[in-house]
């Protein structure tokens, strides 16, 4: 793990992360070779790449209702429950959100702005390893409380072709109307595409792999996507007062992820020293210990600096996905917060359980794009219309004004558009 040992380095450092990531020319290759495939031959494309890379042989795309009506039967009751508590958690979260816009009248004029949901939307769920069926809630909920019509959950099959109970269970849960049992690019674009199979969605949301990544870069435009989401990390912010057992357990519980990246930025030398020597043998006694110990070795960093104002200022510096305050008094820190994903406050407020059944989605903005972006939420799902009524009174008000601007910028046209009703 890496140690910084001043704020200024440690800002240098973050300065570096600025537009690191980029394809390699092989990625964008390989994606804009299966993206072409699947837009000329649709489902066939999606079946061969499918059994190409996941090596499935599929016999239809799309998961039968028969097999989603089922799911909850072959779940463990108890996971079934859980499920359906994060779900109505989720539910309950969004429907806190405003979505309306807003009309007001002024001498004459209506303006104001017409809030309108999206009329389809692609959910794309990982698979590998294991099913993240919470990505399901976390995507299609939101989605149908913003009002989207219809709602397509992609995710790769399981060696039998199957999609995992849950995640079934998860789009059921959901109001998903259909499931691919799709993943990779292909999934991408099919979705972006249309095939016989899938009606093409407006827009597509959700992680996955620098392939579904590069595939969604790739096809922006031909459909819309809500960020492009690269390896999870997170950034804890630490004082004296933390249980460095817990320090330990919140960076451990990220960097578990394929690439992932633990920060840990703290005034306390004691703390750092402590969490420097605790994380490895914590990392190594998982039942997996490769990819959390990667992550801990690799792209672990750990920094000191002098004060808890220093250690935010390196926080919204880094941008982190998930910043959580383990600090004695997290709300005096959240007030100084302008860039990270998502707000952790307070030792009991892990970020673990975020990923699951607190409430605001897990899909987040990464690799310091939470400068300019946010977390996944119903405006993701909407899109803002303006509105504009005007009086005859006003057009003779504000059109001259207006006609000189034009003819400022060299547009006749725009001018005499506005004299036209002038002279009426």
């Amino acid at each position: 793990m890496r140690v910084i040992n001043s704020t200024s380095a440690a800002l240098a450092w973050c300065e570096e992360r600025i537009g690191r990531s980029s394809p390699d020319e092989a990625l964008e290759a390989s994606v804009r070779e299966i993206i072409a495939d699947v837009r000329q031959r649709g489902d066939a494309a999606l079946v061969d790449h499918t059994a190409r890379f996941d090596g499935v042989d599929l016999s239809g795309v799309l998961v039968g209702a028969a097999e989603l009506e089922g799911a909850e039967s072959e779940l463990d009751p108890e996971l079934a429950a859980a499920i359906r508590l994060a779900a109505r958690r989720v539910e309950e979260y969004y429907r806190h959100q405003p979505e309306g816009g807003f009309l007001y009248a002024a001498d004459g004029a209506m303006l104001g702005q017409l809030v309108v949901p999206l009329s389809s939307v692609g959910c794309y769920v990982p698979g590998g390893s294991a099913p993240l069926f919470s990505s399901v809630l976390m995507t299609a909920v939101p989605a149908r409380v913003a009002g989207v019509e219809r709602v397509v959950v992609a995710t790769p099959p399981a060696e039998d072709g199957s999609v995992p109970a849950a995640v079934r269970f998860a789009a059921r849960l959901a109001g998903a109307d259909q499931v691919m049992r799709v993943g990779g690019p292909q999934a991408i674009a099919g979705l972006a595409y249309g095939t016989a199979s899938v009606q093409r969605v407006d827009k597509v949301v959700g992680p996955g792999n620098r392939y579904v990544v590069e595939a969604k870069r790739q096809l922006y435009g031909t459909v819309g996507i809500e960020s492009l989401p690269g390896p999870t990390e997170t950034l804890v912010v630490a004082d004296d007062s933390a249980d460095a057992g817990h320090v330990v357990a919140d960076l451990l519980a990220q960097a578990e992820h394929a690439g992932a990246q633990p920060v840990l930025v703290t005034p306390s030398l004691a703390l750092l020293e402590h969490v420097l020597e605790a994380l490895p043998r914590a990392a190594a006694a998982l039942p997996d210990p490769r990819s959390a110990g990667q992550s801990v070795e690799e792209r672990g960093v750990a920094v000191l600096v002098e004060d808890l104002d220093a250690a935010m200022v390196v926080a919204n510096a880094y941008a982190p996905e998930h910043l959580c305050l383990l600090v004695e008094d997290p709300w005096s820190l959240a007030a100084k917060a302008r860039n990270a994903g998502g707000l952790f406050l307070g030792a009991d407020s892990l970020e673990a359980l975020g990923d699951y059944v607190v409430g605001p989605s897990h899909v987040m903005p990464t690799g310091t794009t939470a400068r300019f972006s946010s977390f996944l939420n119903l405006r993701d799902f909407q899109k803002v219309m303006p509105l504009t009524y005007l009086s005859r009174a006003v057009v003779e008000d504000v059109g001259p004004a207006a006609a000189l601007m034009a003819r400022a910028e060299g547009l006749e046209a725009h001018a005499r558009a506005v004299e036209s009703r002038l002279r009426r």
